[in-house]
Order: structure tokens, then C-alpha cells, then sequence
């Protein structure tokens, strides 16, 4: 049921809050990490929280990691039970991350605190990881139930190693420093609702991302990492870049396998992130900022994305088949503001006019079929630096911005580009038309008209 875009939500606080469950219309108060692990197992109540910082290690001290490991209990915190509202505004749990490091839990267990069970709502809780402590466990939480959900949550991400590098060093097999990831928010169960939630990204990880998920919706939702400058790595005389001579898994423009200078690095991964079988995803006035990918949606299937920015990353938008993108803006700062790929999609930016003197190579690349692209200034402020929108152009590999970026067929694409940025048309580009303010710097394609807007 939608009402308003907030599902059944308003805008009056916790009466409307607990007025979804009208028998429980006295919550019960608890005061401690006991009692709310204890109310996360059970169903149909109401639970307010204490205001408070409850550190983790008061609850699952570190001599118990031991017996939890031969258990196999890998979560912290499980919300297992079905219709429970917590109101846990205030709440901060402090999680030491030298826990995970002792737990040392296998590859893609789930987060240290989960949400498994159905129809549940949990407002304002806050988790800060302490410390530098690293597993492979996936992230601080899954979302593994149906119909959860997150209102006003905060989660601040610490736990991985190698931090400081970025993806550089190795993605999934083949590394050349095997990672140790640390994500924030993992969304399994369908029909997820995430309102005003914030990450903050000081680990090598995803920000949000859904695996396996319908009917995802994000709502003023907000994520932050942090960036790094390739020069600044390589002045480095020690540590793990250093000890394999900055070797890359990525061949650079050069055709080296290696950390090449000028560019800029985010030491996360992506911001909101969907795999290929998440279906039906929304956003609603969110935010990506330092991050690998603003968003990476390249889901073979709806997705829509409105009022939405992507700040400072090092592409903004990567979207498929099936997108609808609107209202939404985003910067070329450090990387392309766009990469489109897929068929039959809608989208319609704002370029922002921040720029640096790091190298960026492309706006945008657009390939695919039957798309619609309407790029234009950011209330009225043109960008300086001239960077190309390629239209029969594919991504680098795996998207870095060091390595070439290749040809690949544009067909039926209509491209609007009111501003002064210039156009390549490549020779995979046909049966397409630009209209474009900016010059043509090249034109190979076959059937492409090109109209030109007055200056």
C-alpha cells in the first residue's frame, strides 16, 4: 500500500507510529542490550529503548567469542520475530571491531546484527563501529526478512583491510592483496522501506546494497565515503601497495597493470548497489557522496531513481535495462557522471558544475538500444573543463577510470545535451539523434543526425 510515497507513514512521530498496531498502543520500555535481544526474538510488540550508548562488549563481552565461534554464532543481534515495532531513537550501540576479528566469521555470512524476520519497523537506532578490526563477514546489517522496515537509522562503517586503496588491489578472485570488506546495509528480503537512513563509509564496502530483493524503496537516504588521490598512494615507502609495487588488478591507459597517477580513488565501494537479480528498486531524494559508484544499478529490471544526486564519486550513475531516471543530478568531478548500457531506458540529468584537476576521461558512455538521455546544466551553471559525452562508447573495465575505455553499438539512442560539453560519435553509433549545445568533436557514427542548439 502506498500512500503519499511513504507507504503507510505520516508525519506526526511516534503516534502514527505505533498507531499501525493499535492493540500495542503502550510500548514497553527496556533499558538494555539483553532486553532488546530478547524483544528482537519475539512477535507483535511495541518496544522503546532507553536513549543511550550501550557498548556491544557489555552484552557479547570478547571471552565469549570462543564459544560463539564453536556455536557458529555468528550474529550479534537478531530481530527474528515478526510485527514488532522499536522505537530505539537515541540508541547508539557501540560495536567493537575487534570482535568480528576474533569471531572471524566465514565469507558472506550475514551482518553482525540481522533483521530474518517479517513486517517489522525499527526507528532511529545508530551502530558506530570502533576500531580497525576485520573478518570476512559481510556488513553491520542484513536485511533477510519481507516488508522490514528502517526509519532514521545511522550506521557509521569501520572493519577492513586493506583501507585506503580502494578496489585497486583486487575484487572478488584473483587479488593481488586479498580484501577483507566491511559493508554497511545488505537488503535480501523483498519489499524493504529505508526512510532518512545515512551511512558513513570509512571501510572498503557497499553503502546500501540489494542481493536477490523485489520492490526495494529508499527514501532521503544518504551515504558518504571517503576519497584518495592515486599520487598520494604512490608517495608511499611501505605498507601493502608499497610491498607489491602498486601492481594493479586493472590495466591502465598505458596498458600496465599498475596504479597509474592523476587520478582519484574512493576508498568504499559503491553507494547504492544492486546485482542483477534485485527487481523493482526506488529512490527518492538520495544522496551518494565519495563513494566508488554513486549508483550502481545495472539490474536488468525497473528501476527508478528521482531527485537524486550523485556528488564527488568516481562515476555517478550506472544504470541498465528498464531505468527511469528523473529530476536527478550529479557531478564529473573526479569521474563520468553517467555510464548507460541496456535497453529502453529514461534519463534525465543535471550536470553539476564542481570540477578538479584529477583525470577524467568521459562525462558519459552510452551504448545499448532505445534509450532517451537529457543532460543539462545545473541551474544554469556550466561546467569549464571540457569533458565528452561518448555516445557507441563502452565503460572501462569494471568502470575504473584509469583503464580505456572501448566501442561498443549505440542503436535508436536519443540524446539531448543542452550543455556546452562536446559530443564524440563513435563508429558503433547508428539509426540515433543528437541534439546537442556543445560541438562535435567526432563523427563515425552511420544514420546519426546531429542538430545543433543555438549558443
Amino acid at each position: 500500500m502506498m500512500t503519499s510515497g511513504r507507504g503507510v507513514f505520516c508525519s506526526i512521530g511516534l503516534a502514527c507510529l505505533f498507531a499501525a498496531a493499535p492493540s500495542l498502543a503502550e510500548p514497553i520500555e527496556i533499558a538494555s542490550l539483553e532486553a532488546l535481544a530478547a524483544y528482537a526474538a519475539k512477535d507483535g510488540n511495541a518496544v522503546r529503548m532507553a536513549p543511550g550508548v550501550y557498548a556491544i562488549t557489555d552484552y557479547i563481552p570478547l571471552e565469549d567469542i570462543p564459544e560463539r565461534r564453536e556455536n557458529e554464532a555468528w550474529r550479534y543481534i537478531d530481530f527474528s520475530g515478526s510485527g514488532n515495532i522499536f522505537d530505539l531513537t537515541g540508541v547508539i550501540i557501540e560495536f567493537d571491531t575487534e570482535l568480528r576479528e576474533a569471531l572471524d566469521a566465514p565469507v558472506h555470512t550475514p551482518g553482525e546484527f540481522t533483521i530474518s524476520g517479517d513486517d517489522n519497523t525499527l526507528k532511529g537506532l545508530s551502530i558506530v563501529n570502533l576500531g580497525d578490526g576485520n573478518s570476512r563477514q559481510e556488513c553491520v546489517l542484513s536485511i533477510l526478512g519481507d516488508r522490514n522496515t528502517l526509519r532514521d537509522c545511522e550506521f557509521y562503517v569501520r572493519g577492513s583491510y586493506p583501507y585506503g586503496y580502494g578496489d585497486l588491489f583486487g575484487k572478488g578472485g584473483g587479488p593481488i592483496i586479498a580484501h577483507r570488506k566491511h559493508s554497511g546495509v545488505q537488503i535480501r528480503g523483498d519489499g524493504a522501506r529505508l526512510i532518512g537512513c545515512r551511512v558513513y563509509m570509512r571501510s572498503y564496502g557497499h553503502g546500501f546494497y540489494v542481493q536477490g530483493a523485489a520492490n526495494t524503496y529508499f527514501e532521503d537516504c544518504y551515504v558518504e565515503g571517503e576519497m584518495r588521490s592515486t599520487n598520494d598512494m604512490l608517495a608511499e615507502t611501505s605498507g601493502p601497495a608499497f610491498d607489491v609495487d602498486f601492481r594493479s588488478v586493472y590495466r591502465n591507459r598505458d596498458g600496465e597493470e599498475r596504479v597509474a597517477p592523476g587520478y582519484m580513488k574512493s576508498l568504499a565501494e559503491d553507494g547504492f548497489r544492486t546485482y542483477g537479480d534485485a527487481v523493482g528498486v526506488t529512490f527518492v531524494n538520495c544522496v551518494a557522496k565519495n563513494m566508488r559508484g554513486g549508483f550502481e544499478l545495472r539490474t536488468s529490471g525497473p528501476i527508478r531513481i528521482e531527485n537524486s544526486a550523485a556528488i564527488g564519486n568516481e562515476r555517478g550513475f550506472w544504470v541498465g535495462s528498464d531505468a527511469i531516471v528523473t529530476g536527478s543530478r550529479g557531478d564529473a568531478r573526479y569521474g563520468p557522471v553517467l555510464f548507460l548500457e541496456g535497453e529502453g531506458s529514461s534519463v534525465e540529468l543535471a550536470l553539476k558544475p564542481e570540477d578538479s584537476a584529477k583525470k577524467v576521461h568521459a562525462l558519459a558512455t552510452i551504448h545499448g538500444a532505445g534509450h532517451e538521455v537529457s543532460i543539462t546544466p545545473w541551474e544554469g551553471q556550466e561546467r569549464g573543463r571540457e569533458v565528452p559525452i561518448k555516445l557507441g562508447f563502452s565503460q572501462p573495465g569494471a568502470g575504473e577510470g584509469m583503464s580505456p575505455i572501448g566501442e561498443r553499438e549505440a542503436r535508436d539512442i536519443a540524446l539531448s545535451n543542452e550543455t556546452s560539453m562536446p559530443v564524440i560519435i563513435g563508429r558503433e553509433a547508428r539509426e540515433s539523434a543528437v541534439v546537442t549545445r556543445g560541438a562535435v568533436l567526432e563523427d563515425a557514427g552511420e544514420a546519426v543526425s546531429v542538430t545543433f542548439l543555438d549558443q
